[in-house]
């Protein structure tokens, strides 16, 4: 190593293989890993990014723990890579004979470098999209030939014409609400250090080569790095509910409160071309962001009125600095002078008026801003907003957003009839955008809450008795709800989301609390209800007709347009019935749902409570808005973002902008009349298919999941019992004590803990008996190119499947003493692979999506490291559980299992 030099000698920006943690020590390790990446199609750029930072964790690995750490990462890391060459037969062996024979201590470490390694191949990967995002928007008309909002509204216009299209594209809406579900295995002091160090990646990537910028830029990764070995990457302790808000707020700062405006803008100026920015724009303020967080009690005590309030004061300062920010910044650009520029007479009013109220603050803004009259209103709305922050009592702090909007629209008008348009309709416009998507709350709260905990607080009410403590809560969360309300608006709360609601009078049980929280100052109320079993999803239209006729929901409706809102639960269904039937139920609830809406002269928006995992409705979501059933997507789309996909799809402000403008593309293009006739003509094409996959699937899943003793082997054979133990999020991990049924058990440790056994067996289970079934295999290939809903389910299992490692799984199913389960799993893994090959073509999974195959590839040998580390912490843990001696579980064997949980999640991402 060269002195004064932090990087190896003879390292530069030339492309070298991408798996290492440093240059490979000898000619196998060389061979193996270059036939090991031959045709993996990794980018040049992004191979040297890999390369580099694999490089300075070893230099962290050596310089912390020795060369021995060292040594022991990369022989585990060789073995394992190994195990995938058809030249070294043993080499799977040897990678388990080597994660055995670490001492716990050692285990311990070596978990730890692999979990580093994957957090710096996940950031290498969203710095090479980020990469390819700013490559085509440089291109002209490269990006337009993707799936952007653009493209869509072209397409409408032809198909439906020019008004229509433009009509559509006004009532256009797209509602992601963020979720507390602890699926984020990464501490956040972690995901701030990978924040860190994409932005110096980005600093390095701008220097030039071997200069003292790009120097200064590695010296500071390697600093980076070592803080990421050295951050304890479990929590001590579970967050709080208040501990989530203030996660999901690092977003909002960090990303969304800045990009939303600029998606709205890119999105005009593709639409409008130079006239984008010099005239009103045609994109509306067409995205709307909830939030459970704090909101959601289901299941989960810590989340209590107080808390709810806490959430709500938390996003609406956030949300109010950030406006008071953006004013502030826009108006000192705004030095328009008035011989130039003159106000109109609404603008002059608003500087008289201040001046009357703050005679001193206006002075002093006279004396900055002596001949700016639009630069001075700007100020003095910041100082409002900042009032309204504060919460003082004066004439200067805004009630509602609204008024902040009419004083913004004044300016643009003012200045538009100056002819200063494109200030009018440039830094103004994204100001009024930002009010017009976050108002004063930043986030929509909605309520959760089972229908059965209202069931109870309803008896106990009209008992006339003493109410408990839990009924008390129930009332206070309404009086909670009618605060925030007043202090904030309709849209800071509102939706009531009714989990298990199996009757109408679930729905209305609600009004009826409300009444008896607050009588006649009960807030308002949308409540929604949540369908998620197999049977309640096929009783919902009965529900939904009898419910409408409530007179709480007649005037709610009739207040609104008549809309309606309706969520749909992907978790519980599968959980309940399978992936496969389940996602055929929720298709068919859907096209009912719609259909009786619309002959009702309702507006529907059907809300998807989707999580990661795609045994939880996980996956591409364009793509699924795509093989929605005519008429149930009608150009809104709301779904419930959860763990790692927030921060996954929203915590890089590209890769945010291109997220939401595909979804809201996907929104738009749903309703379009091909699109509709496409995905109708493929569900009565498909009826007889559908209903033989429905019956068959099932039929399997049952026999799996209803077979005597299904629940504790399920318990024995994954780490679910321990991941109860990790210090995910707040809300318990299940409904019970133990897990003697699969319904004690919560629908995400079901998923996560399939995934962490590396069988993923919630995403495909069935489908391979399904597929049987039918048996026509040139019919399915038929079916796969013409049927929406089949195609995305296939695409959807393909990645599930690629991500199960059938060396590994076998090795969790040996732990239970169940040969018949363990073979019933192995056997539908094996037939749902091969017809997934056959009916996506090729060889292997996931051919036809090269880059996604790519990533799941090179993750895969380090994944299979830490999974072998998992499985000498399980069985240590349940010798002991079973040591007759009652020794107990050791904690340094649960502290490495826990490790090993948070690696595996890392290298395999959507987890939850």
């Amino acid at each position: 190593m060269r002195a004064g030099h932090p990087f190896p000698e003879g390292y530069s920006r030339r492309v070298t293989p991408a798996h290492s943690f440093s240059e490979p020590t000898n000619t196998e390790a060389i061979r193996v890993i270059g036939r090991f990446e031959a045709g993996r199609g990794i980018p040049d750029a992004m191979r040297t990014d890999v390369r580099m930072l694999g490089q300075l964790l070893g230099q962290v690995l050596r310089e912390a723990g020795g060369d021995g750490l060292f040594e022991d990462v990369e022989r585990l890391r060789l073995a394992t890579i190994q195990a995938y060459d058809e030249e070294t037969p043993d080499a799977f062996e040897r990678a388990a004979a080597i994660a055995e024979s670490f001492t716990v201590e050692r285990a311990d470490e070596v978990a730890r470098a692999f979990t580093c390694y994957f957090h710096l191949v996940n950031l290498a990967e969203e710095h090479q999209r980020v990469r390819v995002l700013r490559e085509r928007a440089g291109q002209p008309g490269r990006e337009d030939a993707a799936d952007t909002v653009a493209t869509a509204y072209a397409r409408l216009r032809t198909e439906v014409g020019d008004d229509e299209a433009r009509r559509r594209l006004e009532g256009l809406r797209f509602h992601p609400v963020f979720t507390a579900h602890p699926t984020e295995a990464r501490r956040r002091a972690v995901s701030s250090s990978i924040r860190r160090l994409s932005e110096l990646l980005t600093q390095h990537d701008a220097a030039s080569e071997g200069g003292s910028e790009e120097h200064r830029a590695r010296r500071r990764m390697l600093e980076e790095i070592d803080t990421l070995w050295r951050t304890a990457p479990l929590r001590s302790q579970k967050p709080s509910p208040t501990d989530e808000v203030r996660t999901v707020m690092g977003v909002f700062d960090e990303t969304l409160f800045t990009t939303v405006p600029h998606v709205y803008r890119r999105i005009d100026d593709a639409l409008r071309g130079e006239d984008s920015g010099a005239s009103a724009p045609v994109v509306p303020a067409f995205v709307r962001i909830g939030s459970w967080v704090g909101g959601d009690r289901d299941g989960n005590p810590f989340v209590t009125a107080s808390v709810t309030r806490e959430a709500s004061q938390i996003a609406a300062d956030h949300v109010l600095r950030g406006l008071e920010r953006a004013l502030e910044r826009i108006g000192r650009t705004l030095t328009l002078a008035s011989d130039d520029t003159p106000p109109s007479a609404e603008v002059t009013a608003l500087w008289e008026s201040f001046a009357a109220a703050e005679p001193a603050l206006a002075a002093e803004l006279a004396t900055r801003s002596p001949d700016e009259p639009h630069r001075r209103v700007l100020l003095i709305l910041a100082r409002r907003v900042a009032a309204t922050r504060r919460g003082d009592d004066s004439a200067q702090a805004y009630a509602r957003p609204e008024e902040l909007l009419e004083d913004l629209r004044a300016v643009q008008a003012s200045l538009a009839d100056a002819g200063a348009k494109r200030h009018a309709f440039g830094g103004v416009q994204h100001l009024i955008w930002q009010v017009e998507t976050y108002g004063f709350h930043l986030t929509e709260l909605e309520v959760r809450q089972h229908s059965q905990v209202h069931a109870k607080a309803l008896a106990e009410l009209e008992a006339g008795e003493a109410v408990s403590a839990q009924t008390e809560e129930v009332l206070e969360v309404f009086r909670a709800i009618a605060d925030i309300q007043r202090d904030r608006g309709l849209r800071a709360a509102g939706r009531y989301v009714v989990s298990f609601t199996q009757a109408a009078s679930d729905l209305a049980n609600v009004h009826r609390l409300a009444h008896y929280a607050l009588g006649d100052d009960a807030p308002v109320l949308d409540v929604v209800p949540l369908f998620e079993t197999f049977a309640d999803l096929q009783a919902a239209p009965g529900i939904l007709e009898e419910a409408v006729t409530f007179p709480e929901f007649r005037e709610r409706m009739a207040a609104t347009g008549n809309r309606l809102e309706v969520m749909l639960g992907y978790s519980d269904s599968s959980k309940d019935v399978g992936p496969v039937a389940a996602n055929l139920a929720l298709y068919e609830a859907q096209e009912k749902i719609a259909r009786w809406a619309r002959e009702s002269g309702i507006e529907l928006t059907l809300f998807h409570g989707r999580g990661g995992a795609l045994g939880r409705g996980g996956g591409p979501a364009n793509s699924a808005i795509l093989a929605q059933p005519p008429h149930s997507v009608d150009g809104r789309f709301k779904l419930t973002e959860q763990g790692e996909v927030i921060f996954a799809r929203y915590g890089e402000p590209a890769i945010a902008m291109r997220h939401i403008d595909q979804v809201a593309a996907a929104t738009l293009l749903a309703s379009s009349p091909t699109e509709e006739q496409r995905t109708s003509r493929a569900a009565a094409r498909y009826a007889e298919v559908a209903s033989i996959m429905d019956a068959a699937s099932r039929e399997r899943f049952f026999s799996l999941v209803k077979a005597e003793g299904f629940a504790p082997w399920f318990a024995t054979v994954t780490p679910m019992e321990e991941i109860g133990l990790l210090a995910l999020g707040s809300r318990p991990a299940r409904r019970g004590l133990s897990v003697e049924s699969l319904e004690d058990l919560r629908a995400i440790p079901w998923v996560f803990a399939w995934t962490q056994a590396r069988i993923n067996l919630a995403g495909w289970f069935g489908l391979g008996t399904a597929l049987d079934a039918v048996g026509d295999e040139a019919l399915l290939v038929e079916a796969y190119r013409e049927w929406p809903l089949l195609r995305t389910m296939i695409d959807n299992v393909a990645m599930s499947l690629a991500k199960t490692d059938e060396r590994i799984a076998r090795q969790y199913l040996a732990l239970g003493d169940r040969d018949d389960l363990a073979q019933l799993v192995l056997d539908e893994l094996a037939t749902t692979r091969r017809w997934v090959i056959r009916l996506t073509g090729g060889e292997s999974l996931l051919e036809n999506k090269p880059v996604l195959q790519r990533a799941v590839q090179l993750r895969s040998p380090y994944v299979d490291a830490l999974s072998l580390l998992q499985l000498r912490a399980l069985r240590a843990l349940r010798s002991a559980a079973e040591d007759p001696t009652g020794s107990g579980a050791d904690a340094e064997q649960q502290r490495l299992l826990l490790l090993s949980v948070s690696g595996v999640a890392a290298g395999l991402q959507n987890t939850g």
